[in-house]
């Protein structure tokens, strides 16, 4: 789903806030067991495909993270979330697998985001790309690793929602 399609919630423990989520969820998630596979619609990502989608926004926002501290811009490229979907397979992967990994890769974006010292998170840049990538930004508002971070984790939570809806 397209991150314009949700919206932008601003978390001041955006850390505790992710490593909540995952723990939390993960055990629901794992009790989905084949029901996992089901797509709610034609069109629609099953919980297994939506879980994919996660891993896949983790590798590629650990690796965001980590250049963020090293280099003084935010330019990053954008992916083809759907096709990263589809040749993932994820529709195929075993459950608790996919689930285990989601997880793990998860609670180790939390460990770094803790980590960042916070001149390094809220140095505004001037160079960013965070209409490629999707990250919201409101006018006026500076570019910021920290501003990245709580909309990755937005992101994530948006999508635990489409699995098990408030």
């Amino acid at each position: 789903m397209p991150t314009s399609d949700r919206p932008y919630v601003r978390s001041s423990n955006y850390v505790l806030d992710l490593r909540d989520a995952v723990n939390t969820a993960a055990p629901k998630l794992l009790a989905l067991g084949d029901a996992s596979a089901t797509r709610p619609a034609p069109g629609k990502w099953s919980p297994r495909e939506i879980i994919g989608h996660l891993v896949d926004s983790a590798t590629n926002n650990y690796g965001r993270i980590v250049r963020g501290q090293l280099q003084d811009d935010l330019v990053f490229p954008g992916y083809a979330q759907n096709e990263w979907v589809r040749i993932g397979r994820y529709q195929d992967a075993p459950w608790d697998e996919l689930v285990t990994l989601w997880r793990t890769l998860n609670l180790q974006i939390a460990r770094m985001m803790e980590g960042t010292p916070e001149n390094v998170r809220q140095r505004p840049r001037e160079r960013h790309s965070f209409g490629v990538i999707g990250v919201p930004l409101m006018s006026g508002e500076a570019a910021t690793l920290e501003h990245m971070m709580n909309d990755y984790v937005s992101h994530l939570k948006h999508h635990l929602r489409q699995i098990f809806p408030e």
